[in-house]
C-alpha cells in the first residue's frame, strides 16, 4: 500500500533511487569480479556472455539513473525492465558464491 501523504516523485525517490543505486552498485561489482577472475567452472564464453549482459544493464541502470535525475524523480521505470537487471543481479551472485566455495574447497 502506498502511504497517500507522500506525492508520486517523493514516493519514485524514496523507492526507486535507492534501487537504482543497488543496481549500480551490483554491477559495478560483478563486472569488475569478471573481468578480473578466471572462472574454472565456465568456459570463456560463458564468462564473456555473463561479462556482456553486465556491461549491458550496467549502461541501462546508468541512463535510468540520469533521465530519473534530469526529470527531478517524474519518471518511473516499468517492471518489464527491472525484471532483467534483477535476473543479471542473481546470476551474478550465484557465480560468486560459486567462485567463493571453490576457493573455500582450495579449488
Amino acid at each position: 500500500m502506498r502511504d497517500s501523504k507522500l506525492p508520486d516523485s517523493e514516493l519514485l525517490k524514496t523507492v526507486l533511487q535507492p534501487l537504482l543505486e543497488d543496481f549500480q552498485y551490483w554491477f559495478a561489482r560483478s563486472r569488475e569480479f569478471l573481468e578480473k577472475e578466471k572462472l574454472e567452472f565456465m568456459s570463456g564464453e560463458e564468462q564473456s556472455a555473463l561479462l556482456a549482459r553486465v556491461k549491458q544493464a550496467q549502461e541501462e541502470v546508468n541512463t535510468a539513473k540520469m533521465l530519473f535525475s534530469a526529470t527531478e524523480g517524474q519518471v518511473g521505470i516499468d517492471m518489464d525492465t527491472l525484471i532483467p537487471w534483477h535476473h543479471v543481479v542473481t546470476e551474478c551472485w550465484k557465480v560468486a558464491m560459486r567462485f567463493r566455495s571453490q576457493q573455500a574447497k582450495g579449488h
